[in-house]
């Protein structure tokens, strides 16, 4: 029965971190829309444009909108190069339909995954474990898996993050609409490779932080273990 406990509180771990993991992205995505303000000043996408901040605001939220499923179409009438039309071309939105997609997986990942901790937390309950031993002791290990993961991604993107970007696409995607050319697709020109780099800066720094926030807690309820096993 030890052995059962001692995985669940391991299984319980991973699933918390899933549940941070994409949490953290939908923070980073959604919490601030000041931050693609900051990114398109950032990376003079104005310019590029030939835009307002306002219509390019407008574009940004209908565009995150669609792609948490709150809106059916992905198709937004402004004004880009001095000319009213719709901002999106086809391949715009195949592709946005595909990432939208993924997306809307990853919600649903991160709904197993709190069911999941849920679960056997339940079953941690119910077996009588030592809960504060299992869950402190579950989440380190569980963090010197994901920690090594996280340094190994950390490094790559910081050696080459086109190359990660790329490879990120070849895993997720089964075809190369998502290669855009500038010369002929707004999006593009909207979203620069550095925004993306920026924002996976941003996502990961969030999960690290709720890493370490985990950690402490871990640490702490740990040492509630060790005073409580020392007074009996």
């Amino acid at each position: 029965m030890k052995k059962i406990q001692w995985a669940a509180g391991i299984i319980f771990a991973f699933a918390i971190m899933a549940v941070l993991l994409i949490s953290s992205f939908e923070i980073a995505m959604y919490a601030d829309f000041g931050v693609y303000e900051r990114e398109y000043e950032k990376y003079d996408v104005l310019s590029d444009l030939d835009m307002t901040m306002e219509d390019t605001m407008y574009v940004t939220h209908e565009m995150m909108a669609y792609l948490r499923g709150d809106r059916e179409e992905l198709s937004v009438i402004t004004t880009v190069e001095g000319k009213e039309q719709d901002f999106f071309n086809e391949q715009d939105r195949f592709h946005m339909g595909e990432v939208r997609d993924l997306f809307i997986v990853g919600l649903n990942i991160r709904l197993g995954a709190a069911a999941i901790a849920v679960l056997c937390l339940i079953f941690l309950v119910a077996s009588k474990a030592d809960l504060k031993r299992i869950l402190s002791r579950g989440y380190q290990i569980a963090l010197i898996v994901v920690g090594l993961a996280v340094a190994a991604l950390g490094i790559a993107v910081a050696v080459d993050f086109n190359a990660v970007f790329v490879e990120f696409h070849h895993i997720f995607f089964d075809n190369d609409l998502w290669l855009f050319d500038p010369a002929e697709d707004y999006m593009i020109r909207m979203l620069p490779e550095g925004l993306f780099a920026d924002m996976v800066i941003r996502i990961g720094g969030l999960f690290v932080v709720g890493l370490v926030i985990l950690l402490i807690l871990s640490i702490v309820l740990g040492r509630f273990h060790k005073k409580t096993v020392e007074s009996n």
